[in-house]
Formats: structure tokens, C-alpha cells, sequence
């Protein structure tokens, strides 16, 4: 019982036939998922013009905003007198944002800009959501000003179309410091605990499609909305069910949690540029701006005219583009769905018994057995990042977000389809073509029936390949006329070259290389569920074999072992292409550490190969020279530094030791940003307080790492200081080093610039002025 499930009488121009209709089903799923056409400043003016949207950014997002620095201040003033003149009510919320994570408390002073415009005959409140802020380390265009371009350029193509509901405008502090800004917002303001629909939107790259990457829990009329109203909705339930499971978040969690029904947005792609200099107007993708604005205005006017109670569901959605249309069904069709994939493998499976194809024990083992290119396919890909980390140690700084991937995207995927082929091709006389091609619909059949019950938005992009696949190979048998057996095969296999393709684009773009082996792992599944028309161009197995695809073409005719020589080829033409240059540049970490007590001062970088620029600065893997408690990592670079005259120095004041806990008076000179508590035991509990702003208590579980275990850090702390009360565990004297935070190193004495072919690496302690001083209580 060995066979194929087809035979043709052409088997080279079958299978050729077969993968020219699979690449137009690639070529056409990414074609229907790029952005926008941009508009000019011409356009009509009810429509969003990204031409339009960019002169706010040309006003406001030139340079870094961080959190209580001064360009965010010139930012906050723009975007409040704009909102002012379009006619909209509008207030600066002051408060204290805070945040916790493991051994570190969070604290920002926060200046929201809140904007109402009040609706006719109101249902609820429409809230859209962006922050002004940015990373210290760029001027952060993509992430997120253009989101609040967006918001400036809707508001004005709105006019005074009447909308039925409540219209706010959140332009938060602090996101990229723990989302202080929505915190304080959702704890303190009126409007935060209201409640209403949430439009939120952000960017982890500088280009590519506004996603629908997250949304609320029982959020499936909130989807029907969007998938009627935005001009060409993108993204599918997957991200939203793999997001939920994944530590990020975004303003969007805290004002969920808070009770907002919403829809969080992002553009991914060219996310090298990320939080660094290079999310910069210059690598600003138009079509990306262009995307974010349409869907922003077609929802607020949709959402604005809305009922909104009667969007409100009690249950979830699943939402996919498949043909360039979005599917939606609700979550009540998850199970059935996966059932019927897997009752059309076993359909599948038992037809082919019937026919002599195949048998039981066989099926079993090549379905068991499917899982050893899943897994290999993973480790490749991993290995893959370790190799290219190991030949260009700068790689390890990025994160796997790198500037010119492609090539060695095509080595990953390459890498899977080998992995699979090589399996195939070991067992396929053994098991038989027909045995290896239904067992291996059994590996994402049962991912469709795991995510049905772990993470529902994601089973469809198992299931609904499997079952056409599964379809597509029972009409193959039934019909009985080879061209229409390989026509419905193919036809088959379109949904899953069009939904797993997307997916592995879509996790490459948002993980990047470092964490390719989850990339691969769809590539694998992918090729599994084309087994059958690998098949196609092949004879059955034992037959007499030629030396030429066509008549009698043999297996060993695809010469595997000359395939796998294109891995190499792709990894040696990336490393040739993705070269770091000033439009592409590399990354470095560097910090000045001062001494405050001791006068000592040392450069420090966490580069585990610093450049040659670096090198400069720092000399030696010797930490012993720096600050109590600075230190966090075993692998830090450092080198001696010039002393500077009266730098911003921390100063700390113990009003009351009660046991375990700490009351202390802090602050960090005028020139300083922020300042960084590192205490010598874990902490449980902080609170901070500033005058003008409510108090402010977090409490704190666990011990930081490969430092001092406990810390607590206040991003824009006031000239004036503020009062921090900790409780801390155990012993009677503790050591804390107060660090003063300024941006920059221009002020170091004898500093030269960084060559345009290097940025400031992401790391939140480097391009600082950190200066230190230690206390004991």
C-alpha cells in the first residue's frame, strides 16, 4: 500500500503549472496587503492627505521628545494650539504616571493633552488614542507622531460634519516609559474612567499597512465595524490572539483594563529604524502615513454617527484577508471549523485507504514522524541568527531587526523547505507519497484544534488551509480525470499558500531573525500542506526512472544535495548586502558614569564587540571602577572618563526610617531628566509624590536582574524633586545609589560625535550623563 494520491500524464508541466498558480496566490496576498496611494495637499479637503499630515511633523517631530524634556514641551505646545484653533475644548493633564515589573518601580510626571469635542445626541464617547512622546534615542516620526499628525489632519478633514457621539482626543506622555501617560489618564481623569470605544495607534517600524494587530476581549462588533467602514482593512485575528499572549503593551492595555472597548493599531515593516534615530522623517513610508489617517477618519466618522451600545457583543471574532476581501465569523464557529479540518483529513485518509494508497500503520508514522522538520526547521532557523551574531557581532545590538533582511529571509525559508524535502525524501519509498502527504495535514490540523482552545483568533490560519487542502486532495480522488485532479489539488492548496505566506511575513516583520525559528516553523507547516503537489512532477515510487523530469523523472533528479547549497549562497548575499552606511547604520551603546563621591568617571558600553568608534572610549571588560550598584550585566565594556565640572548632581534626603520603610526628598539638578534609585535589597511597595500631583503607590514583586535587585526610576522629575517612600526587605543599613539622568554626551569633555554610519543602541541607560552618588540609611 504505497502510492501516490495522483498520477498525470505531463508530470513536469503539472508541477510546473501547479507552482506558477501558488506564486500568483504569494504574489497576490502581499500585493493586496501593501498601504495606500498618499495624497497630496491638493486633495479634497473631507479626505486625510498624508501630504498635509507630514507639514505637522515638519513643526513638531524633528527631534527626540522624551518624557519631561524640553522638546516634548515645544511638541505639547504645538499640538495644544492646533487642537485649540480646529475648535475642539482642550486641557493638559498634569499627574504622576506609574508602572511596575520585576524588582522596579516606574514613575513619570505626565502631561496629557486631552481634547473634547462634544456629539449632538451622544451614546457614548469615541476615544482616540496616540502619544506625543517619544524614545530618548530619535525623534520618533513613525512612533508615534505620525499617528498624532493623523489625529490633527482628521480633525481638520472632519470640519463640522455633526457626529451623533463624543469625540476625544488623547494625546498621552510617557508610553515609551511603561505607558505612564494612559495610566495616569485611566486613574485620574474623568474621561479615563468613562468608558466608550478606543481607537489607539501605533508603529513599530517606519513602513508598510496599518494592522489591526490587537483588540479588546468580546470585541466582534467592534471588528464588523471596522471591516465595513475602513477603506482597506489589514491585518487578521492571529496577531490579536498571539499578542494576548505575548508581555508587550501598548496605551492600549491600560485603557481596556479600565473598561474601553477597543481597536489598537500599528505599520511594522522596516522595523530596523525602531526606537532609534532612524524613525526619522526621512525613512517615513507616505503610504503608511496615508493608511493610518484613512482608517483613522472613515472611523471616527463611522464610530462618531454609531450606537455605540449596540456594538457591543459578547463574544470574539475571527478576522482574515483572504482574495483581498476580509472574512469575519464569530468565535461561536472556531470549533466547528477546526472539526471539520479535521474531519476532512480523516475523510481524506480513509478515501485513500479505500484506494490502496496508503495504510494505517504507514499514516501513523508519517504523521508522527512530521514533527521532526517542525522542529528542525525551528533550530535551523535559530542556529541560522547564532551564526550571523557570531560573524557580525553588531547583529546581537538589533535585536534580529535588521536593515536588509531579505536574503536571509529566503536562506529561512529555504532552510524549512529543505528540512521537510529531506525528511520526505528519506521516507517516501518506506511510507509511500500518499501516506507522508495526508499525515502531514495532521500537524497544522491539530495547531487548528490547539488554538481553537488556547488562542481562537489563530485557529482559522490553521484550519481553513487544512480543510481546503484536504477538500482539494478528495475531489483529486473522486474525480477521476488527472488535469482535473491536479487542477483541484492545486486550487486546494491556494488558501494556504496565501494565509500561511502572510504569516510568516508578518512574524519576520514584528520578531525579526532573532526569533526566525517561529517564522520557519509556519514555512514548514507551509510546505507539509504541499506535499501533494510535490508530488506532481514525480513518478511512483519503484517505477523505472530516467535521467530527465517528464517521462520516468526520478526522485534523485531534484538533486537535493545541490539544493541545499542555496543556503549559503543567500547567507553570503546578505552579509554582501545588509552593510551598515549612514542610511542604514549600525548600532552602539555608550554611557558617562561619574562618581559624584569619589570623582571618578568612567565611559561604558553593554556592546558585546563595540565598534571601532566605541573603542575609542571604552578598553577593558573591568567593572570595577564604576559606581555601587550601577553596574547590570557581567559583559559591560568600560574605560576612564574626564571628570566635569559641576555636573547635575542627585541629591537624596532621608526624612523617616520606620522599619522597612524609607521616606526620601529627591532630586536631580536642573540640567537632569530623570533619576534611578538602585537599592541594595528588593523592594515591595513605592510611592511618589510631587507637588501639584496626587500621590502615587505601586506595588513591586521580584528582584531586578544581574544588578542591585531593587529600583525605582522617575522619568521628567520637576526641578523641585519629589518624595519617595519605599519599603524595603530586611537588614538594618541599606546602600542606595541616586543616578542623575541627562540626555545627551555632548557635554563630556573631549567627546567626538558618532560617524553617521552608527546610532545610539535602544538600550534605556545609554547615550546618558549618569551621575552618581551612593547613601547609606
Amino acid at each position: 500500500m504505497i502510492g501516490k494520491l495522483i498520477d498525470v500524464p505531463r508530470r513536469a508541466v503539472a508541477g510546473l503549472g501547479a507552482a506558477l498558480v501558488l506564486a500568483c496566490a504569494v504574489l497576490l496576498a502581499a500585493m493586496t496587503d501593501s498601504t495606500m496611494q498618499p495624497l497630496p495637499a491638493s486633495a479634497p479637503s473631507g479626505e486625510f492627505s498624508a501630504a498635509r499630515a507630514r507639514t505637522h511633523l515638519e513643526r513638531f517631530a524633528t527631534e527626540p521628545r522624551p518624557i519631561g524634556g524640553a522638546a516634548a514641551e515645544r511638541a505639547r505646545n504645538y499640538l495644544v494650539a492646533q487642537l485649540r484653533a480646529a475648535g475642539l475644548d482642550v486641557e493638559v493633564q498634569r499627574a504622576v504616571g506609574a508602572n511596575a515589573s520585576t524588582g522596579l518601580a516606574s514613575f513619570g510626571l505626565v502631561r496629557n493633552i486631552v481634547a473634547t469635542r462634544r456629539g449632538d445626541d451622544p451614546t457614548g464617547t469615541v476615544l482616540i488614542a496616540a502619544h506625543y512622546d517619544s524614545a530618548a534615542m530619535g525623534p520618533g516620526v513613525s512612533d508615534d507622531a505620525a499617528a498624532v499628525a493623523a489625529m490633527l489632519e482628521t480633525v481638520r478633514a472632519l470640519g463640522d460634519t455633526p457626529l451623533r457621539n463624543d469625540l476625544v482626543l488623547l494625546m498621552s506622555d510617557g508610553e515609551e516609559d511603561g505607558v505612564l501617560g494612559a495610566q495616569a489618564f485611566v486613574r485620574e481623569h474623568p474621561l479615563g474612567r468613562a468608558g466608550g470605544v478606543l481607537l489607539n495607534w501605533e508603529a513599530r517600524g517606519v513602513s508598510g499597512p496599518s494592522l489591526l494587530f490587537e483588540t479588546s476581549r468580546d470585541s466582534a462588533g467592534l471588528v464588523e465595524a471596522y471591516a465595513s467602514a475602513a477603506p482597506r482593512p489589514r491585518g487578521d485575528s492571529t496577531m490579536a490572539a498571539l499578542y494576548r499572549l505575548l508581555p508587550n503593551n501598548t496605551d492600549f492595555t491600560p485603557l481596556t483594563a479600565a473598561g474601553f472597548q477597543g481597536l489598537n493599531f500599528a505599520y511594522i515593516e522596516r522595523s530596523s529604524h525602531y526606537h532609534t534615530a532612524g524613525d526619522s522623517l526621512a525613512n517615513l513610508d507616505a503610504g503608511s502615513l496615508q493608511h493610518h489617517g484613512a482608517t483613522m477618519l472613515a472611523l471616527t466618522g463611522a464610530l462618531g454617527a454609531a450606537d455605540l451600545p449596540a456594538l457591543r457583543t459578547d463574544h470574539d471574532a475571527t478576522y482574515f484577508r483572504l482574495f483581498g476581501v476580509l472574512i469575519t465569523y464569530p468565535d461561536a464557529l472556531v470549533w466547528p471549523l477546526a472539526g471539520l479540518a479535521v474531519a476532512a483529513v480523516a475523510g481524506l485518509a480513509v478515501v485513500a485507504r479505500r484506494r490502496r494508497l496508503l495504510s494505517v500503520p504507514r499514516l501513523v508514522v508519517a504523521a508522527v514522524s512530521g514533527l521532526v522538520p517542525l522542529v528542525v526547521s525551528a533550530l535551523l532557523a535559530q542556529g541560522l541568527w547564532e551564526l550571523l551574531v557570531a560573524w557580525r557581532p553588531a547583529y546581537d545590538g538589533m535585536g534580529g531587526l535588521l536593515h536588509r533582511p531579505d536574503a536571509f529571509r529566503a536562506a529561512v525559508v529555504a532552510q524549512s523547505a529543505l528540512a521537510v524535502l529531506a525528511w520526505y525524501l528519506l521516507l517516501r519509498r518506506r511510507l509511500g507519497p500518499a501516506a507522508l502527504a495526508v499525515g502531514g495535514l495532521a500537524w497544522p490540523a491539530a495547531l487548528g484544534v490547539l488554538c481553537a482552545a488556547l488562542a481562537p483568533g489563530a485557529s482559522f490560519v490553521f484550519a481553513v488551509p487544512v480543510l481546503f487542502c484536504a477538500l482539494g486532495g478528495l475531489v483529486a480522488l473522486l474525480v477521476g480525470r488527472p488535469l482535473a485532479a491536479a487542477a483541484a489539488l492545486t486550487l486546494g492548496a491556494v488558501p494556504a499558500a496565501m494565509l500561511l505566506s502572510g504569516l510568516a511575513r508578518v512574524v519576520l516583520d514584528g520578531m525579526g531573525l532573532a526569533l526566525g525559528g517561529a517564522a520557519a516553523l509556519v514555512t514548514a507547516l507551509l510546505a507539509l500542506l504541499l506535499l501533494p503537489l510535490a508530488e506532481l512532477p514525480l513518478r511512483e515510487p519503484g517505477r523505472s526512472t530516467g535521467r530527465r523530469y517528464g517521462r520516468g523523472a526520478p526522485v534523485r533528479g531534484l538533486r537535493p544535495a545541490l539544493m541545499v547549497l542555496i543556503v549559503p549562497v543567500l547567507i553570503a548575499a546578505g552579509l554582501a548586502d545588509d552593510r551598515f552606511d549612514a542610511r542604514n547604520p549600525g548600532r552602539t551603546h555608550l554611557a558617562y558614569v561619574m562618581d559624584a563621591g569619589t570623582r571618578t568617571a568612567s565611559w561604558v558600553s553593554a556592546d558585546p564587540q563595540p565598534p571601532a568608534w566605541t573603542r575609542r572610549y571604552v578598553t577593558a571588560r573591568d567593572t570595577t571602577a564604576l559606581p555601587p550598584g550601577y553596574a547590570r550585566g557581567t559583559t559591560l565594556w568600560t574605560g576612564p572618563a574626564p571628570t566635569m565640572d559641576r555636573p547635575a548632581e542627585p541629591r537624596l534626603t532621608v526624612l523617616r526610617r520606620d522599619g522597612e520603610t524609607i521616606e526620601l526628598r529627591v532630586s536631580a539638578g536642573r540640567a537632569a531628566r530623570s533619576l534611578t534609585l538602585r537599592i541594595e535589597r528588593p523592594i515591595t511597595e513605592a510611592t511618589a509624590v510631587t507637588a501639584g500631583a496626587a500621590p502615587v503607590t505601586v506595588r513591586v514583586a521580584g528582584a531586578r536582574a544581574n544588578t542591585w535587585p531593587g529600583e525605582v526610576r522617575f522619568r521628567g522629575l520637576p526641578d523641585a524633586g519629589a518624595r519617595i517612600t519605599l519599603r524595603v526587605q530586611g537588614a538594618d543599613k541599606v546602600r542606595i545609589t541616586a543616578i542623575a539622568e541627562t540626555d545627551g554626551l555632548a557635554a563630556v569633555p573631549g567627546f567626538v560625535p558618532r560617524p553617521p554610519e552608527l546610532v545610539p543602541a535602544t538600550r534605556e541607560d545609554g547615550e546618558l550623563i549618569a551621575i552618581t552618588r551612593t547613601y547609606v540609611v
